[in-house]
């Protein structure tokens, strides 16, 4: 998820920085290759993980103390229809998108948020929320890369618009650390017909590649990486990165949206590492499943009787 302020992209550099890492993830440590991501609605047991390539998504999969921690398997069956949910109201101003850049562990596209003119209301929110910035989780291969799952089940990416709560919060910095700060949409990426408005992104990957690279984009409509569908679930969670805070007002839409096969294996060409360092290729930059606890997840839609179909 969220990659805030609190990092900076020099601190990556800095022994108080591993030392941040190591205390709330642990000592970084080797895992074997395998396919699967499951955890149980009770003490989280990680199956199968996959092999990361940075210190961000290794160690211990929950933080001390932690009582709702993010990302979540979201089980159909439990989830809870909720009817006072309202609809997600999106307004997304294109020519308020800056740069993109390589932040050494995800593509990310940064937006001004100086004004209200971009940001979400409706849904589980009390009021309107800015839009900050958006980017994306992605495996080595095809079988996963998603930080949320569905009954068990992984995509090959997943999309994460992140926003902060300007009408409680003097700035981005205050929202990230305080109570109803932030809200995330997040947006399952499957594979399937080529979607031309990603087309953009995927062209400047090149001139992204390294760590810290960035590139101007221009005027970007990020609702065109919105599925038509704006069912959703929604629960409290935390940043997927140190700090961890659990600030989060998640918000998983149902629908997944398609990307063609090489679209998404492009995003594989970038790296974690920067220019004159050891080569490491960007993938697998996705946290490991959190326990739900006492934590209900409740959904605009009522569930099917058998779970999602897509």
């Amino acid at each position: 998820m969220l990659r805030t302020p609190v990092l900076g992209r020099s601190l990556w550099k800095s022994s108080d920085f591993s030392v941040s890492v190591k205390r709330m993830w642990g000592t970084p440590r080797s895992h074997p290759l395998r396919l699967e991501r499951r955890c149980s609605q009770g003490p989280c047991v990680q199956r199968n993980q996959t092999d990361t390539g940075h210190p961000l998504w290794k160690g211990p999969v929950s933080v001390p103390g932690g009582t709702r921690q993010s990302p979540i398997n979201i089980r159909c069956r439990d989830s809870i229809y909720d009817p006072r949910l309202k609809p997600l109201m999106v307004s997304y101003a294109a020519e308020s998108c800056l740069y993109v850049w390589n932040t050494g562990y995800s593509l990310q596209v940064e937006f001004d948020d100086s004004t209200e003119g971009s940001g979400i209301s409706g849904g589980p929110l009390e009021n309107h929320y800015r839009l900050k910035q958006f980017h994306f989780h992605w495996g080595a291969v095809d079988t996963w890369g998603s930080e949320h799952t569905v009954d068990d089940r992984t995509y090959p990416a997943e999309l994460h618009l992140v926003h902060w709560n300007a009408a409680k919060y003097r700035s981005y910095k205050d929202a990230v650390l305080g109570e109803s700060g932030l809200a995330v949409i997040g947006v399952f990426l499957q594979l399937g017909a080529h979607r031309e408005p990603l087309q953009k992104l995927v062209e400047v990957l090149p001139e992204v590649k390294h760590k810290g690279a960035q590139v101007a984009m221009g005027p970007f409509q990020p609702s065109c990486l919105l599925p038509v569908c704006r069912d959703y679930w929604t629960y409290p969670g935390s940043l997927t990165t140190p700090p961890l805070t659990e600030s989060v007002s998640w918000i998983i839409l149902r629908e997944p949206i398609q990307v063609a096969q090489n679209q998404l294996a492009a995003f594989r060409t970038l790296l974690f590492s920067a220019p004159g360092e050891e080569e490491k290729a960007m993938v697998n930059n996705y946290r490991p499943l959190q326990a739900l606890m006492n934590r209900k997840v409740r959904s605009s839609f009522r569930p099917m009787e058998e779970g999602m179909r897509f």
